[in-house]
């Protein structure tokens, strides 16, 4: 790709077509930042506002970038793509600062963001079994991984797993009497009803009281300047799944899924759901897309083929990415250390990470609230 006409910044009074450092300027260097895409998004890398203390000094380039999305693993990368950039044009000394800054982005109309917590994601599914809970936490704790502070709030009060999941063993405490201090695991903060009860007690609760409890999880847990919210929600499309998607201020929506005909039925049920609430819906999750012989390498697609793409394509929806049918998945949730922690350099993690990424960069693509920024205004007739 030309990032721009060369022969703008070449010395023509020169033979040797060597740079002329008298023309590198700030222009220049912004018309890199302009020009240059980040992998990550398929953007520009000034766009979302993020080129700061941009300074041109001879023929020394320093700037800060501010990502929109947590990309700890990805800085190097970036870092060395825009220094090689810089350096095309005739810069020799380099300095770029890359760091993130996540931002609140709105959420459905009539709903008002919590304090605390910037963006909220349901990871949801139309039906039970296609691995909704191993994706939420271990997509939690890849956003963790990448730099973001990250919650994950286990929304299935019928059937809690997360706390299974993390090996979380303690109940949460509450300092006032009022509010409850969240869980801590792997480094997320973690807030469930399977922490709280006999975990052979089973939840005989109808749809009004799962709401109420649902509500003060959310809104009694003092989160702590969370980036992003993770919400295992229940499966199916129902009146409380319904609820829960008026009553919680949600960003943003994944759809997990298998590749079968019949799972997709129902994901496809779940989608309408979060759009007839006028919750946007991130990407579409396909679990267990193929299987791997262990012993002699043989790929077979179990459950189907293709079937989450065909869906994010019907939809006009992104497809976030494929993960396997994998037994280290369920060994590892099953001792309380999911994959993207037990094992941060496998092949499973660096697909987690890449949807994460993947889903971080949907978010940051969504129109900003500023209601936490903006003047309480006041009118008072003089006396």
């Amino acid at each position: 790709m030309t990032l721009l006409n060369v022969s703008n910044i070449l010395n023509t009074s020169n033979t040797s077509n060597t740079l002329n450092v008298s023309n590198l300027s700030v222009e220049l260097a912004q018309s890199i930042l302009d020009t240059e895409i980040d992998p990550n998004t398929q953007k520009p890398f000034s766009v979302h506002k993020a080129v700061r203390n941009l300074l041109v000094d001879g023929t020394t380039v320093s700037v800060d970038v501010a990502l929109a999305y947590p990309a700890h693993s990805q800085l190097g990368l970036l870092r060395k793509q825009l220094h090689l950039a810089f350096k095309t044009v005739g810069f020799e000394t380099i300095l770029i600062n890359l760091f993130s800054k996540i931002q609140t982005h709105s959420v459905q109309r009539g709903v008002k963001v919590l304090p605390n917590v910037k963006n909220i994601i349901a990871i949801a599914s139309g039906k039970g079994g296609v691995g909704k809970s191993t994706t939420a936490v271990n997509v939690a704790l890849a956003l963790a991984a990448e730099g973001a502070c990250v919650g994950l709030l286990d929304a299935d009060i019928y059937g809690p797993s997360q706390i299974m999941m993390l090996g979380i063993t303690t109940k949460p405490d509450s300092i006032d009497g009022k509010t409850m201090q969240p869980l801590q695991a792997h480094g997320l903060q973690v807030m469930s009803i399977g922490s709280m009860v006999d975990p052979e007690t089973p939840m005989v609760w109808r749809g009004p009281m799962v709401t109420q409890a649902l509500e003060q999880m959310l809104g009694q847990t003092n989160w702590t300047d969370l980036d992003y919210l993770i919400v295992d929600m229940p499966p199916g499309t129902g009146d409380i799944q319904l609820t829960l998607s008026q009553k919680v201020p949600v960003t943003g929506a994944v759809i997990v899924t298998t590749p079968q005909d019949i799972a997709l039925l129902d994901a496809r049920k779940g989608l309408k759901m979060f759009e007839k609430v006028g919750i946007p819906i991130l990407g579409i999750v396909e679990n267990m897309a193929l299987h791997v012989c262990s012993e002699c390498g043989h790929t077979e697609h179990i459950f189907g083929s293709g079937g989450g793409e065909r869906m994010a394509t019907q939809y006009k929806v992104s497809y976030l990415g494929g993960l396997p049918l994998d037994a280290r998945l369920r060994a590892d949730t099953d001792a309380g250390i999911p994959t993207v922690v037990a094992d941060s350099a496998s092949d499973l993690t660096q697909l987690y990470l890449s949807i994460a990424r993947k889903i971080a960069v949907a978010v940051a693509d969504k129109a900003r609230d500023f209601s936490a920024i903006m003047p309480i205004i006041t009118v008072s007739k003089d006396s």
